[in-house]
């Protein structure tokens, strides 16, 4: 006989956002039994949206210290200004953090600042994988030191659309490759505050932001963001390549991305974790 699960017993979160990634997360959760969603924060601008959106399923908030009850869990789907605006508050309120902004830590002010809220509401923030994977193996590798990292982000031309890389080529009639950014994790993260997550993400699992090499390329031969990692170090050597598809509902957001904030929460309402 399975045992009945109590409000007591489920995983309240209030999620962060209202975008493609946001409603990803809602319609894969709601009916998730361990999991209650007790609110739905979007901006001021967007609250309509949100609110049509929630349609009665859960509330709609601008802030999150007006959630009642108060979240176990705040998850993150807003990108770098979102987790400016609710991380601090929410983990100085002592509410547990997940995010998929890990660009955002380019900012020491914002680390530092994340870091103390978290101390003084005895809360945590995770940083999750993102669009991207390997990152188990290269937080394992960076315990016996490494050598070398170096991350190469591909996407179609117009995928680099409303970003930097606007400034140095034609995106819509490039003809071929185009390396438009080479530098660090932390200036890809700076300069790419919407492409560049998985720079940092890769960063700070390994050697730190600004011992990542980072290659950012336009190419109009192929349909997909592929993301390639190379590192050695005293473990060994590893390549990582994956191809992702975006979301169906939005050609600029990762589907993976998505589905890691689900795996995420799943595993957070599970006893037996992997």
């Amino acid at each position: 006989m399975s045992k009945r699960i109590t409000i007591e017993q489920q995983l309240g979160i209030a999620v962060i956002g209202q975008g493609s990634i946001a409603r990803y997360v809602v319609e894969q959760m709601i009916d998730e039994s361990p999991i209650r969603i007790l609110a739905l924060i979007a901006r001021k601008s967007s609250l309509q949206k949100a609110q049509e959106f929630a349609d009665g399923r859960f509330p709609v908030y601008t802030a999150i210290q007006e959630v009642v009850p108060k979240p176990d869990m705040a998850v993150d789907c807003a990108g770098h200004s979102g987790l400016i605006e609710h991380g601090p508050v929410a983990l100085g309120a002592g509410i547990n953090v997940i995010s998929i902004s890990t660009g955002a830590l380019a900012t020491p002010e914002l680390a530092e600042k994340l870091e103390d809220s978290a101390r003084a509401g005895r809360s945590w923030i995770r940083f999750l994988s993102g669009a991207v994977g390997g990152i188990d193996s290269l937080l394992a590798a960076s315990i016996g030191g490494m050598k070398k990292v170096r991350y190469i982000g591909r996407k179609p031309p117009l995928g680099w659309s409303g970003s930097r890389a606007e400034q140095s080529c034609d995106l819509e009639n490039l003809q071929e490759p185009l390396v438009h950014f080479s530098g660090t994790a932390r200036e890809a993260a700076r300069l790419y505050p919407a492409n560049a997550n998985v720079a940092a993400t890769i960063a700070l699992a390994s050697t730190g932001l600004d011992h990542v090499s980072v290659e950012l390329i336009a190419d109009p031969g192929v349909s997909r963001n592929i993301h390639e990692i190379e590192a050695s170090g005293a473990f060994g050597d590893l390549k990582f390549h994956i191809e992702g598809n975006p979301l169906a509902t939005n050609p600029k957001s990762s589907a993976l991305a998505a589905m890691s904030i689900v795996r995420e929460l799943k595993q957070r309402a599970n006893p037996v974790r992997f």
